[in-house]
């Protein structure tokens, strides 16, 4: 797999882009302000995801994409790595990501990576979006904060399982 920034001139996938996020006119500010990197597997678009500057030294991971029939294969694990890596090539000191409350996966998948919650927004989902959305039988509501001081090595850690015999 091979995962690079998008030129100037490519289409972002929107598709792909909407399984994280269903609002076209969110995602279409935050992929003009930001840099949307694409995983492809023999030229095929299998992920992607946007790098947001936010506030001096602090990058935001803002929508993380993978193709559905590829879901547990360990590219979504692969592009959190990517992002954090490339946030601190550029330079900056801290990564941010968000997520709902119902993202029970996503939330774990952060944590592994080094990622800490930081807070929680409230309402976040209610106030942003008009459609009520729903993710392994919850109501998303709340937006999870979570960082990662990019000054401190971390790594993603693997699943933690019962060891065989």
């Amino acid at each position: 797999m091979d995962i690079r920034k998008m030129g100037p001139h490519e289409a972002p996938p929107m598709e792909l882009l909407l399984l994280a996020d269903p609002s076209v006119s969110v995602i279409e500010g935050y992929i003009e302000r930001g840099e949307c990197y694409i995983a492809l597997v023999e030229l095929e678009i299998v992920g992607v995801y946007v790098l947001l500057p936010t506030r001096p030294g602090t990058a935001e991971l803002v929508n993380i994409a993978v193709v559905e029939h590829l879901h547990g294969q360990g590219i979504g694990k692969q592009l959190v790595q990517h992002a954090i890596a490339t946030a601190k090539a550029q330079g900056y000191k801290i990564i941010e990501i968000g997520t709902g409350n119902s993202s029970l996966h996503q939330l774990g998948l952060y944590q592994k990576c080094g990622f800490r919650i930081i807070g929680v927004d409230r309402d976040y989902f209610i106030r942003h979006y008009p459609e009520v959305i729903f993710e392994n039988g919850l109501q998303c509501i709340d937006m999870i904060r979570l960082a990662q001081d990019l000054t401190i090595n971390s790594v993603c850690l693997p699943p933690v399982g019962l060891n065989p015999k």
